[in-house]
């Protein structure tokens, strides 16, 4: 025990000296964070939880003064040299990928561009966190949660290794604070808060987890906990990544988050959180704006990557590449060979009449089935496209209501389905009864008769 923390400790200062002479900070956000994810893994929390108390108090004040104190102006950080910047550009030729497993996928219709043993099992270390994202945000904007709500963070939030947003025991954060915590720092003490206010405890969370990805279709995934520290039996694939990252985008309010680089919480506290993102590419690859990296000793670099560019957005999930320069490097290839091949179509502008459904038979009694969002498809450039949709709209209503869902449109390219639009009514309206009906038919006679 003592002669492993000598190590760590020697390692710490090894990156506090590179940290100096390089005016880099992130250097030190970066580096120190992974290795405390290499040493403090869930196994040896449990047999060192007692012991290594003062380790971590060590651990964390050094993180929390560097960052904030010696390192906050991040502007004279040392920035990228043209050569990395061109690398994580994707001006590299070819999709010559080095890690493990990789996939590019086209999110709006789930067309896979790329992939390269993307249904293979691997550790996903705390790109786990994407599902914890999910679920956090399908409570939320099913009115389940709000981001106001108050959480009190337990004691087993709070002894989570590896990455962590410095909360303390029986610290109350909102909602917001801790998907802050989950999707800008990776923090596991934030992500077990969440789950333990969503689920009970984690271990029920846990099952959510394995539940919600039954259902998305993620077939080869297993999760173990929330946070992605290593556990055995913790796998998923690539393409499992993507399916759930691809869920995770039809609630775009994580984008703030997660595309923040850098941000400060203050409230109700003596030292603020500050949160850096450890996906680089939200600073340096254009219109990266998520989604979750990730990194153990045993999982490597992980990163699902997400970013828009002209209305086409791409999606860029990597497993098990050796650096994390080499992670980002062949994420941002992969994002921009998808920006090359493909570009956005749009089929319906946000409020345009698509359909007037007309209640009686003289038409004067209808309303007007209004595109909800816009309806846009992404097509292989160069290539003959025929594009379509087709909109099926609830005609058995007895009454229609303003605002409210009436229908949707589906868009097809070549016949392939690759996008969905719901439909609202324009106008308050009701159906005429038996009545109404009667009166309106002897109508329609009377005016044939003249």
């Amino acid at each position: 025990m003592y002669n492993e923390q000598f190590t760590i400790i020697e390692k710490i200062k090894d990156l506090m000296l590179k940290s100096i002479l390089t005016s880099n900070p992130l250097f030190l956000c970066d580096n120190f964070l992974d290795l405390r994810k290499e040493y403090i893994s869930k196994e040896e929390r449990n047999k060192m939880r007692k012991k290594q108390g003062a380790f971590r108090i060590l651990s964390n004040i050094l993180i929390l003064f560097f960052v904030t104190v010696l390192w906050l102006p991040v502007v004279n950080a040392e920035p990228l040299s043209e050569s990395d910047k061109k690398e994580m550009n994707g001006t590299g030729s070819g999709l010559n990928i080095n890690a493990k497993s990789a996939l590019l996928m086209e999110p709006i219709s789930g067309k896979v561009v790329f992939e390269k043993s993307s249904h293979e099992k691997l550790e996903p270390a705390s790109v786990t966190k994407i599902m914890t994202m999910l679920l956090t945000m399908e409570a939320v904007d099913s009115g389940r949660i709000s981001l106001s709500d108050k959480v009190t963070v337990s004691e087993n939030a709070k002894k989570m290794g590896g990455s962590s947003m410095l909360l303390d025991t029986g610290e109350v954060r909102s909602v917001e604070d801790l998907i802050k915590g989950i999707g800008i720092a990776s923090g596991n003490d934030a992500a077990v808060a969440m789950a333990e206010y969503l689920g009970g405890s984690e271990d029920q969370f846990v099952q959510l987890m394995n539940k919600r990805a039954s259902e998305l279709g993620m077939k080869d995934t297993s999760f173990k906990n929330c946070t992605g520290l290593s556990e055995e039996g913790h796998l998923t694939t690539a393409y499992d990544i993507a399916l759930m990252s691809r869920e995770l985008l039809k609630h775009p309010r994580i984008l703030k988050y997660t595309g923040t680089y850098m941000e400060t919480i203050s409230e109700g506290r003596k030292s603020p959180i500050e949160l850096v993102n450890h996906n680089k590419l939200v600073r340096f690859f254009k219109g990266c704006d998520g989604l979750k990296t990730g990194f153990t000793s045993s999982a490597k670099y992980c990163i699902s990557a997400t970013a828009t560019r002209d209305g086409a957005r791409m999606l860029a999930v990597i497993m098990g590449s050796p650096t994390y320069k080499i992670r980002n490097k062949d994420a941002s290839m992969m994002m921009n060979y998808g920006f090359s091949k493909y570009s956005p179509r749009s089929i319906l502008k946000k409020g345009a009449d698509v359909e007037k459904i007309a209640l009686n038979k003289a038409g004067d009694r209808f309303f007007i089935a209004k595109a909800s969002e816009d309806l846009k498809v992404v097509v292989e450039k160069g290539k003959e496209s025929k594009i379509t949709y087709k909109c099926i709209v609830d005609k058995n209503r007895k009454e229609y209501k303003k605002g409210e869902k009436v229908g949707y449109c589906d868009a097809y390219v070549n016949g392939e389905a690759v996008g969905k639009v719901n439909l609202y009514s324009d106008r308050d309206v009701k159906k005429l009864g038996v009545f109404g009906n009667f009166k309106d038919s002897l109508k329609n006679i009377l005016q044939k008769g003249q």
